[in-house]
């Protein structure tokens, strides 16, 4: 239930007012308030749920609650991965913890797991992917021929350069093998339902966590021209990937709905 606005008194307690506004709209957009409208009727098979973020866990709380009171009886199963002190308690969806803003190897453990959970599921499946900001530290799963070292120093370059968070995802998405569209892409032929809660200005769903479940129309050469605009130093290796991916298609995916708080 969202609260009323609380109306304004000139000669009252201004910052009180402003605290009491602050939490009408937290209320509004919290996945408390959202989940249970949004829960779609199970598919025929099983709905597997993978996210991350610094909202995933109490997203994938919200989730559960909701599902248990809609149907009990559906299969449910997940993991989701937020950042450290930043779980809650679920039944069904096993929440992990990880690093933020630096990348660790937990966090990168966290994203080949979702990738194995996603792998085998059918056409009567399908995937609730419950995405937040912080989410491209939180699931990181460097390409092939790219280290979680490689990964940690260009993020360390691109926090410090000061790039927008727009650019800094580009990069992000064509060194990994879980952003930019691969998660989902992976749960094929499975049908990708897209939950986000943003953190971007615009509200830009292919930038929020890097999209690992939307479609990717930046180009390796994007992330080139970032890496060379705040002269990034990166190993001949990295360069090479992103030269050599040129060309190559993006992954293909079925069309996912995303709905954005």
């Amino acid at each position: 239930m969202i609260p009323d606005l609380p109306s304004f008194e000139p000669a009252g307690d201004v910052a009180g007012w402003l605290c009491r506004l602050a939490d009408v709209a937290v209320t509004a957009v919290h996945p408390q308030t959202l989940v249970a409208d949004l829960l779609p009727d199970p598919p025929p098979g099983c709905t597997v749920v993978v996210g991350a973020g610094k909202a995933a866990a109490s997203m994938a709380a919200a989730l559960e609650r909701a599902w248990q009171a809609r149907c009990p009886d559906a299969p449910l199963s997940g993991l989701v991965v937020t950042r450290y002190g930043h779980a809650e308690a679920c039944q069904v969806i096993e929440v992990l913890e990880a690093s933020h803003p630096m990348p660790d190897d937990l966090g990168e453990k966290a994203a080949r797991r979702m990738l194995e959970a996603v792998a085998e599921l059918g056409q009567d499946d399908r995937v609730i992917a419950l995405i937040s900001g912080g989410g491209s530290a939180l699931m990181t799963l460097p390409a092939d021929g790219i280290s979680l070292a490689d990964k940690q120093a260009i993020n360390r370059e691109l926090l410090r350069c000061g790039a927008p968070i727009g650019q800094m995802n580009t990069v992000r998405r064509h060194l990994s093998a879980i952003k930019g569209g691969r998660l989902a892409a992976a749960a094929h032929p499975a049908q990708v339902v897209t939950w986000l809660i943003s953190d971007i200005p615009g509200d830009v769903a292919t930038q929020i966590a890097s999209g690992p479940t939307l479609p990717d129309r930046s180009t390796p050469a994007d992330a080139l021209a970032v890496l060379e605009r705040y002269a990034i130093d990166v190993p001949d290796h990295v360069r090479r990937h992103l030269e050599q991916s040129q060309g190559r298609h993006p992954p293909t995916t079925r069309p996912s709905p995303a709905m954005t708080a």
